[in-house]
C-alpha cells in the first residue's frame, strides 16, 4: 500500500469516527493522533492525513452540498457513514484541493470505498463523482491535469535532491568508517 493511499485511509477512519461520535470538534485532536499511533506507524505522509482531514472539516457545508446536489436520491444523513465520509474525501481532493489529477483523487475513493463500505459502495462513489466530474468544464480539466503533472514533477525533482544528498551522506559516513577501520587492523609481521 503506498503512503498516500494508506495516508487516506486514515484519514476516512479519522472522519467516520469522528462523524460517529457526534462531529465534536474538541473530540477530534485526539482521533487524529490515536489513529495516527494506531494505523500510521512508519508513515511518510502524515502532514498528508492532516491535511485531508482538516480540509474536509473546514469545507463540509460546500461539500455536502455537492453531495446534495449529485445524489439527490440519498439525503445526507442517510448515506452510510463510511460512503458519506468516503464522499468528502473524494469531493474535497476533486473539486477544492485538487492537489492530484482528478482520475487520481476518484480512483482512490473508490478504492476506499470498495475497502471500508458494503458491496454497492464503489458503484455509489463513483457514480457520484463521475457525475462531478464530467460537470467539470473541459477547459478546467485540461489546466487541473497540467497543474498536478507540474506538482508532481517538482515533487519528484525534490524528492531526487533529497535523495541525492542521503546518498552523498551515506557515502562520506561509509569512507570514514572505512578509514577509521584500516587504522584499526595492524599487519602481523609475517617471518620468512
Amino acid at each position: 500500500m503506498s503512503n498516500r493511499h494508506l495516508a487516506r485511509s486514515i484519514a476516512l477512519q479519522v472522519l467516520f469516527e469522528w462523524d460517529f461520535r457526534g462531529k465534536n470538534l474538541q473530540e477530534l485532536g485526539s482521533i487524529v493522533e490515536h489513529d495516527l499511533l494506531e494505523f500510521g506507524a512508519g508513515l511518510n505522509e502524515k502532514d498528508f492525513t492532516l491535511s485531508l482531514v482538516n480540509g474536509v472539516i473546514e469545507n463540509i457545508p460546500a461539500i455536502d452540498e455537492v453531495i446534495i446536489k449529485y445524489a439527490p436520491s440519498w439525503p445526507i444523513e442517510q448515506i452510510t457513514n463510511v460512503d458519506r465520509n468516503v464522499l468528502r474525501l473524494g469531493i474535497y481532493e476533486l473539486k477544492i484541493a485538487q492537489e492530484v489529477p482528478p482520475k487520481v483523487a476518484i480512483n482512490e475513493a473508490i478504492e476506499l470505498a470498495k475497502s471500508y463500505g458494503g458491496p454497492a459502495s464503489g458503484k455509489f462513489v463513483n457514480g457520484v463523482l463521475g457525475s462531478i466530474y464530467k460537470d467539470i468544464p473541459e477547459d478546467e480539466k485540461i489546466a487541473l491535469e497540467e497543474k498536478t503533472k507540474k506538482k508532481d514533477k517538482i515533487e519528484e525533482s525534490e524528492e531526487v535532491e533529497e535523495t541525492t544528498e542521503e546518498i552523498t551522506e551515506n557515502e562520506t559516513e561509509v569512507e570514514k568508517n572505512t578509514n577509521n577501520n584500516e587504522d584499526d587492523y595492524e599487519t602481523p609481521d609475517v617471518e620468512r
